[in-house]
């Protein structure tokens, strides 16, 4: 086979190619194996002038350049690009889901009908594949892994910033061995088939990745949930979670209070967890003694103590909270205030002198006012106690390597000038990508408002007043609403008319 006799006659070896944005030609990636792919730091890109297009680190390796001629039988027309970006690239593109489905191609014959803790689990197929699942799920930047039954299949779906991606479906005859090995490593019993939870910890690329794992039974077997636990989650900042300029200023403030309660509002997924635990990290944690109730406590932290609700040992939210104002706190995070018993205290906490956070479901701030009212709080506790409340939603950023001006559906342009006031037809979108896994978002940023209590609001509050005109004095306040800061991080590139309309309107 033929390989570039003279590299510098041709412009694409003196040129770097960004893999990032580059969309590599799918049936390209079986010329080149995955083993040679890795050992030399190449990737095939595509067939150009019956040529292989392949970026390379060393686009001099003489050795690298005839190996791959000689496996994919064709001329090699090298390219150079940056190191990390091909290894990038090669975990992108060459997946791991052929290997699962192979694990289990003959699985009828490997796998018993009745798993048992043996050397069968041990040597089963599932152990090679579920370590694939989820070092996959961990190169994707998934933050769940669901593997669900059907009549026919077993379906695996990743919830990559939010979203869930159809993967990998498996023959039906795989799910058995999987849950079973899911199990086995999560401390859970095997002959179990009632809802379960546990914890396991897998190696991934040298590093220690802790899942939680739970179970529960559906029409067609046991669906298993596994929730990948990203330990930097634990360090970030308010900073880095994308608040506006005012609501970042009155939150730190609030944060400074000695005593008061702080909710934070949202649905499921909005994001909540991730703001208290961030207002932890911005918190003195060596002058303060920091108590925590959590269910369930994900991520660890130093100088604070954590306790776990649990229920069968008589540990609740509300029982919790009683305990923990004997040992001398001065900021207790409550998880999430859900019953009255547990608001009754969080409100009592914050009124003898600690300083309280936690969750809330509620639609908005203003909103929050009234969840509180419907769990027995009096209106004059709650004027008296609450310091803030944040509502927020989590939406996708827009890739920053593949984002592009791009027409904008009708409702999209509508819903922008409705609340901008101006005329705007193209906005920035992800086109897809090897760094975003082609969803055309990578990450995700905090749209939110804050509602930070004052003298109006509070008298307003102990007056009754209505939501309607509880929302027109928090603007008249100066609250930027959460649909205004949305929009302002779509008109800076952060994100798209479509998600903010998805998790303000839809979430």
């Amino acid at each position: 086979m033929l390989v570039t006799s003279n590299l510098n006659n041709h412009s694409q070896a003196n040129n770097t190619v960004d893999l990032n944005t580059y969309r590599i030609q799918e049936e390209v990636l079986s010329l080149v194996p995955a083993s040679v792919a890795t050992k030399y730091n190449v990737i095939p890109l595509a067939i150009s002038d019956n040529a292989l297009l392949v970026a390379m680190a060393n686009i001099n390796n003489v050795v690298a350049l005839q190996e791959m001629a000689s496996v994919s039988k064709m001329r090699i027309e090298p390219v150079a690009a940056d190191p990390e970006q091909i290894r990038q690239a090669i975990d992108f593109n060459y997946k791991a889901y052929g290997e699962v489905e192979k694990q289990f191609s003959d699985i009828s014959v490997v796998i018993p009908k009745r798993p048992t803790i043996s050397a069968d689990i041990a040597d089963a197929p599932a152990v090679r594949a579920l370590d694939l699942i989820i070092s996959e799920a961990v190169k994707y930047r998934a933050s769940d892994i669901h593997l669900e039954p059907r009549a026919d299949k077993l379906r695996i779906r990743y919830r990559i910033d939010g979203m869930l991606h159809d993967i990998l479906s498996l023959p039906i005859s795989a799910h058995e061995s999987l849950l079973s090995r899911i199990k086995v490593m999560a401390s859970m019993n095997i002959a179990d088939h009632q809802p379960q939870d546990g914890q396991l910890s897998v190696r991934v690329r040298d590093q220690e990745i802790d899942v939680r794992v739970a179970t529960i039974n559906t029409i067609y077997g046991e669906m298993g949930s596994l929730r990948i636990l990203d330990k930097s989650f634990a360090a970030r900042s308010l900073t880095e979670l994308g608040f506006s300029a005012r609501t970042l200023r009155d939150y730190q403030q609030a944060l400074k209070s000695p005593l008061g309660m702080i909710l934070i509002c949202g649905p499921t997924g909005s994001g909540k967890t991730t703001t208290l635990y961030a207002s932890i990290n911005g918190i003195d944690r060596k002058g303060r003694e920091v108590i925590t109730i959590e269910d369930p406590v994900e991520y660890r932290f130093e100088d604070i103590n954590q306790i776990q609700v649990n229920p069968r040992a008589g540990i609740t939210f509300a029982s919790g909270m009683r305990s923990i104002l004997r040992h001398d706190p001065d900021v207790i995070l409550v998880g999430e205030i859900r019953d009255p018993d547990t608001a009754i205290m969080a409100t009592q906490a914050a009124l003898i002198g600690q300083l309280v956070l936690s969750s809330l479901h509620a639609n908005d701030s203003v909103g929050s006012i009234f969840r509180l009212l419907d769990l027995g709080i009096s209106p004059y506790l709650i004027a008296a106690t609450l310091l803030c409340v944040v509502s927020q939603r989590m939406t996708r950023r827009v890739c920053p390597y593949c984002a592009r001006l791009t027409k904008a559906p009708p409702e999209a342009q509508y819903a922008y000038a409705k609340e901008m006031g101006e005329e705007k037809t193209e906005f920035l979108y992800g086109q897809g990508c090897n760094a975003c896994a082609n969803t055309g978002y990578l990450g995700r940023v905090a749209i939110s408002e804050i509602m930070a209590m004052n003298q109006e609001i509070r008298s307003a509050i102990v007056a009754g007043a209505s939501l309607d005109q509880l929302r027109d004095i928090t603007r008249k306040s100066g609250m930027l609403p959460m649909w205004r800061d949305g929009m302002l991080k779509v008109k800076d590139g952060i994100t798209t008319p479509s998600e903010v309309i998805r998790n303000i309107l839809v979430g």
